[in-house]
């Protein structure tokens, strides 16, 4: 969906829009980020600037971190990371609202303001939060907001995964960013897990690897 039509979706809801989205569910290694962004100004140019925005999975990192400081500086924004230790602790689901919620009202902190609709990407709403919020199923697709969200969640997620690389350079996580490939696998089964794995991911693998003596 072009940008014009990303910006249009949030004006349609006829007030101020937060837009929120998480990176890092899926990877077995690393924590989970959520970004939330609200744009207090709206433009011609800005919205020329942003032509390329849309779901963070959709652009290369190229064009993501092409976009990444625009966004940063165009809006009130905040990033949240909850770490592997708490994600084993409260479940990747309610780590990845929880780094929502947190990122959300940050941003409600630094606006000055608490008159906002939260858009939130997926199927669920954001537990225990206090202010109105409606979810947007494959919002990253029609929500600048939550565009802009998924870009600032995925870009520091990305540099993060870098970072970690450079510690455990043998799981491969600069290209795997954590996720399950092949490559990763088998460092696992070769080097056993660093503390930046989740175990609750990696249960079945274990029991397949067991299951072959």
């Amino acid at each position: 969906m072009p940008a014009d039509d990303l910006f249009k979706f949030d004006k349609k809801q006829e007030c101020l829009i937060i837009g929120t989205d998480e990176a890092g569910r899926g990877p077995a290694a690393g924590g989970v980020f959520a970004s939330a962004v609200y744009f207090p100004e709206i433009n011609k140019k800005l919205i020329e600037e942003l032509a390329i925005l849309n779901d963070s999975k959709k652009l290369t990192r190229k064009k993501r971190e092409s976009i990444y400081e625009l966004i940063k500086n165009e809006t009130i924004n905040a990033t949240i990371c909850i770490e592997v230790e708490e994600i084993e602790e409260i479940n990747i689901l309610n780590a990845s609202l929880k780094a929502m919620k947190l990122a959300c009202e940050k941003v409600i902190e630094l606006s000055g303001r608490n008159d906002f609709l939260t858009l939130v990407d997926g199927n669920r709403l954001i537990k225990n939060y206090p202010y109105p919020q409606k979810y947007i199923i494959k919002g990253d697709s029609q929500s600048a907001s939550i565009a802009a969200a998924s870009i600032l969640a995925k870009v520091t997620r990305d540099r993060y995964m870098d970072e970690l690389d450079k510690i455990c350079p043998e799981y491969g996580w600069v290209s795997n960013a954590g996720y399950l490939t092949k490559e990763h696998l088998d460092a696992i089964d070769k080097y056993g897990l660093s503390k930046y794995h989740r175990p609750s991911f990696l249960k079945k693998h274990f029991e397949k690897q067991l299951s072959l003596f």
